[in-house]
């Protein structure tokens, strides 16, 4: 969440500030500001709201000028969204950016109230520049040091210290932070997109690292000022791969790579036709003796569980468990040392996946991070990596993240049904070469049901209300599809196993009522009409998901979507796309921030 950016070099820093501010606006925020050192003198500029009130508040109060500064886009934790609120924030001395949330602030604020100090904001943030500007004697590696020690929770720090203006200082913990390297130029930025334009070579910054930029390039000390030697990671997509390339928003034009991007998942790891684990340390053997699995995650990422849950249990005949990061942290759960704890996130960074891989990983039982983003901080705290090289997703609303991890799960799920003896050899190679053809079939669907999505996002647009009802699989896509509804078009959503209905929430079911079935697993398919009719007899309009072949009466429903006949099993990566695009087109007709729905961020570094 939030974004920042740091510039020193040749160029004028504020545009390079607030095009790196630019590029991280997928990662949501309602406020944005930057310090530019200007003839000397740190200059502060920030405003409410997006990145052009910014650019005209400086058209007011003017533009500074200079080849040093940071940048911030805020997304509001402590205090309101407003201009004092918003970063940098400066004492004196000091002036920097900060994500996260420091958790002791409150004690903080009140040591430093009665040492005098005088508070401007409501912010965290505003503690932890008064604090540094306590502690600096002029050493500033020492300052920065006693100001770690002082503060809990997880922060990401850029600073400029006003009597070393041609230098920026950089530490984090918990949060991401990177250092791009160019010749005469450096850069910090919370994301690669940031600063791609200029180069694709970084460091990724450690804890307890300090990263100091200057004009002759970038030292990286400890946090008693020893260098550290540190090894330069390259990016393997350009900057073409995170732009819309002609597309009106990100969202859409991450749909149509879904194909491209199954294929970049699955193909690397399919060797004589067999799925092959990424990760030595999951040999059939230590598959074959598994009895439980764990998966963990976060939202979209977790809904890719739910499909992962499906799949292993149906061809391993493995007990899966579900859980969300955010309360699997607290409930104390039973993890066995020879279970599998899968971690599941787009960007490696989510904050309460990342707590919850920490505390499996205290049980002894072996983790596997299914990550996008190499070099993360959950790609390499976990025991083993499986990336899905999915290239860059800059929508907040995750859409081909989710299907590769889906495929991701697919994979496991053959490999250890081959292990567990619950699939023949030949069984598995057969079901894996249909999930290889599957990217062309997604490919096709797009292209196929984009003019019905387009019409039923025109007839539902104005609704209040809209359900998702579905059985199984299904169910899961159901929830998935809810949750990508309300999320961008703010249309309150909910989704239900059809099944469930008549114990209470058939009650919301009114005349108009849109209700989306989604009925494609064949042997649910009698059960799910007959729930289908219970809604339409109470007065819901009804769209119908269904396999090309399925056998429906029009009574059934008032609009039909129709999807190719394939196996049950790998349904859900063509549903994918229905109910991605209906969001979308949805969001579009009532006017909506597409790639920046209101109060949501792509990257969640908080708890």
């Amino acid at each position: 969440m939030c974004g920042i950016v740091g510039y020193i070099g040749t160029k004028n820093a504020t545009d390079v500030l607030i095009d790196g501010l630019r590029k991280l606006e997928y990662r949501g925020y309602d406020s944005a500001g930057i310090a530019v050192v200007d003839s000397g003198k740190i200059a502060v500029r920030k405003a409410k709201g997006r990145l052009d009130d910014l650019e005209a508040c400086m058209q007011k109060t003017g533009v500074p000028k200079g080849n040093c500064g940071i940048g911030h886009t805020r997304w509001a934790t402590h205090g309101e969204p407003s201009d004092v609120n918003s970063h940098p924030h400066s004492c004196k001395r000091v002036t920097l950016v900060h994500n996260g949330i420091i958790e002791n602030y409150i004690q903080l604020k009140e040591e430093l109230v009665n040492d005098g100090y005088v508070f401007l904001s409501e912010t965290d943030t505003e503690t932890v520049a008064v604090m540094l500007e306590k502690l600096y004697k002029g050493d500033s590696i020492k300052a920065i040091d006693e100001l770690c020690k002082k503060m809990r929770g997880s922060y990401a720090l850029g600073i400029i210290f006003s009597d070393r203006p041609e230098e920026i200082y950089a530490i984090r913990k918990d949060s991401p932070l990177i250092v791009g390297l160019c010749e005469d130029e450096s850069f910090i930025a919370s994301d690669i997109p940031a600063v791609l334009k200029y180069t694709n070579r970084y460091y990724l910054i450690e804890e307890n690292e300090i990263a100091v930029l200057n004009k002759s390039g970038v030292c990286v000390v400890d946090r008693e000022g020893k260098k550290i030697e540190k090894s330069v990671f390259e990016a393997k997509w350009d900057i073409e791969a995170a732009e819309k390339g002609g597309y009106p928003h990100f969202m859409i034009k991450e749909i149509n790579e879904e194909p491209k991007a199954l294929k970049n998942t699955i193909s690397p790891h399919i060797e004589n036709g067999m799925p092959v684990i990424p990760v030595s340390e999951l040999g059939d053997e230590r598959l074959a003796a598994l009895n439980k699995i764990h998966i963990v995650a976060c939202g979209t990422a977790m809904h890719a569980g739910l499909i992962g849950k499906s799949a292993i249990e149906e061809l391993a005949r493995i007990p899966v468990e579900v859980s969300i990061a955010s309360e699997f942290r607290y409930v104390n759960p039973i993890i066995n040392k020879d279970d599998l704890v899968i971690i599941i996130s787009q960007s490696g960074e989510t904050a309460d996946t990342l707590a919850a891989l920490r505390l499996a990983k205290k049980s002894g039982a072996y983790t596997l991070a299914v990550v996008n983003v190499v070099g993360s901080s959950i790609a390499r705290e976990a025991d083993g990596a499986w990336f899905t090289w999915a290239g860059p997703e800059i929508a907040v609303a995750s859409t081909k993240a989710f299907s590769v991890q889906c495929a991701i799960m697919y994979m496991l799920a053959l490999r250890l049904s081959f292990a567990k003896g619950t699939l023949s050899e030949d069984e598995v190679k057969e079901k894996t070469a249909e999930l290889m053809s599957i990217p062309d079939v997604v490919e096709k669907v797009i292209e196929q049901i984009d003019p019905a999505c387009r019409e039923l996002a025109c007839q539902n647009f104005s609704t209040t209300d809209l359900f998702f009802i579905g059985r199984g699989m299904d169910y899961s896509l159901s929830v998935e599809g809810s949750l990508k509804l309300k999320e961008i078009s703010y249309i309150h959503s909910e989704a239900y196993a059809a099944g469930e209905l008549k114990h209470g929430t058939i009650s919301l079911v009114t005349d108009g009522v849109p209700v989306v079935a989604i009925a494609t697993q064949k042997p649910l398919f009698e059960k799910m009409i007959s729930n289908i009719k219970e809604v339409k007899a109470r007065g819901a309009m009804v769209t119908l998901v269904c396999r090309e072949t399925a056998e429906v009466s029009n009574d059934v429903y008032d609009n039909i979507v129709k999807m190719p006949e394939i196996s049950d099993l790998f349904m859900p990566l063509l549903l994918a796309a229905f109910i991605q695009l209906f969001a979308y087109y949805t969001s579009v007709e009532r006017g909506c921030d597409v790639d920046k729905p209101r109060n949501l961020a792509k990257s969640v570094t908080v708890e």
